[in-house]
């Protein structure tokens, strides 16, 4: 929301606006070969060790998860059996429809698993290697959300990722909230004061002159 907030407030102010947007994407296009180290672990932990191990770097992470068919076993292997989301093929698909419907099944899988809109890639950002950070964003917050789930069906390190924000919600206690509305109060108070002051002090001569 923060972001939300910030874009609308770029946007009231013009030009700049288009400036901070190709920042973003450049912070966003920024793929990170640490993070694709600790996200190729999981997949091999939580998937199991025959989807194999692509090539260090973008390419081979690219070419690794590029037919979907890893991207569905992932998202199947945070199910019980017998409600498994995605049909994964016994072969692999070769043709190119069939590799985009099946990443196409995993963002749909995804969605549902409760990865919001913002985190999700395109099937192009995947296939043409076209925003590969997008695809690591994408896997960070479908981790997340299986730790913070914690119905058993995460493997690997909890510590991978962050748990969700929204469960830490939770946890604020009655008087750090209390806390929060005094600071608000006090704000607008002295927002209030200053223009009543201001007010006062335009009015008075008024009266004098009536």
């Amino acid at each position: 929301t923060m972001f939300c907030l910030l874009s609308a407030n770029m946007a009231n102010k013009g030009p700049s606006y288009g400036m901070s947007r190709e920042v973003q994407s450049k912070i966003e296009k920024k793929y990170d070969e640490e993070l694709e180290e600790r996200l190729v672990e999981w997949i091999i932990v939580q998937c199991g060790p025959d989807v194999g191990r692509p090539d260090r770097g973008r390419l081979g992470f690219q070419v690794w998860l590029k037919n979907g068919v890893i991207l569905s076993k992932l998202v199947n292997s945070l199910y019980p059996d017998g409600s498994k989301p995605v049909k994964v093929p016994e072969n692999p698909p070769s043709m190119v429809f069939k590799q985009m419907e099946q990443v196409a099944q995993f963002l749909k899988a995804a969605e549902d698993y409760g990865v919001i809109k913002t985190d999700m890639f395109q099937t192009v950002d995947l296939f043409e290697g076209k925003d590969m950070a997008a695809v690591q964003r994408t896997l960070m917050a479908l981790g997340s959300l299986a730790v913070t789930k914690n119905d058993g069906h995460y493997r690997g390190d909890p510590n991978w990722f962050m748990k969700k924000a929204q469960e830490h919600k939770r946890e604020f206690t009655e008087s750090q909230l209390q806390e929060g509305k005094h600071v608000i109060g006090l704000q607008m108070g002295t927002n209030r004061g200053a223009s009543q002051a201001g007010m006062t002090g335009y009015g008075r001569p008024r009266q004098i002159i009536s």
